[in-house]
C-alpha cells in the first residue's frame, strides 16, 4: 500500500508516510451495527460528473477490504456500499468546504488524494481531491480499525474512471 499523510496545499502531491493515521484509526475503533437496509442520500452532480460516476460504479469491486457489496437504497449508480455496518461510497458529491482549509488533513492512497474528516459520530469521511468528480467514502466508527485498507480497493477504479483535474 502506497500511502502518506500530509497537510494539503491545496491537495497536491503527498508527503510522509501514513502509518501514524492508520494506528490512530485502529486505536479509535468502536462497535456499532446497522439494522435493516442501508439508505444513502443520492448526490445530484452535473452531467459530466454523473457520467464519470456511472463509469466508476461499473468498475467498483464486489468486495472491499473483505466485505461484500450490499448496494444501498434507493438504487443509484451514484452510490454503493459494502458490509454491515456499511462502508458507503457516494460519487458526485459537492466539494467539501473543509478543502479550503490549509490545515485540513489529507492522505494519498495508491495515487488517489483524499481529504480526511472525522465526523461527530466517530466515523471517518474521505473525499477525493484533484479529480473531475468528488468521490466520498464513509468508514463507520466500528470499522476504523481497518485504517486506510478500504481506500486501497477504491484506488484502481477511481484512477481508471475519474481523471485528475479540478471538479466543477
Amino acid at each position: 500500500m502506497n500511502s502518506s499523510r500530509r497537510r494539503p496545499r491545496p491537495f497536491g502531491p503527498s508527503a510522509p508516510a501514513l502509518l501514524g493515521v492508520v494506528g490512530v484509526l485502529g486505536a479509535l475503533a468502536g462497535c456499532t451495527s446497522v439494522d435493516g437496509p442501508v439508505t444513502v442520500a443520492v448526490p445530484s452532480p452535473g452531467a459530466k460528473a454523473a457520467g464519470l460516476c456511472r463509469d466508476l460504479h461499473a468498475a467498483l469491486p464486489e468486495r472491499v477490504d473483505g466485505l461484500d457489496r450490499v448496494d444501498p437504497a434507493p438504487a443509484s449508480e451514484l452510490t454503493s456500499a459494502w458490509g454491515d455496518p456499511a462502508i458507503i461510497l457516494r460519487c458526485g458529491v459537492p466539494r467539501p468546504v473543509r478543502m479550503n482549509d490549509p490545515e485540513a488533513d489529507g492522505v494519498d492512497v495508491n495515487g488517489v488524494g483524499w481529504l480526511l474528516e472525522e465526523q461527530d459520530d466517530g466515523s471517518f469521511r474521505f473525499t477525493t481531491a484533484l479529480r473531475l468528480a468528488y468521490v466520498e467514502v464513509t468508514l463507520p466508527k466500528s470499522l476504523k480499525d481497518r485504517g486506510m485498507g478500504p481506500l486501497t480497493d477504491f484506488a484502481g477504479p477511481i484512477t481508471a474512471t475519474v481523471p485528475e483535474g479540478i471538479a466543477d
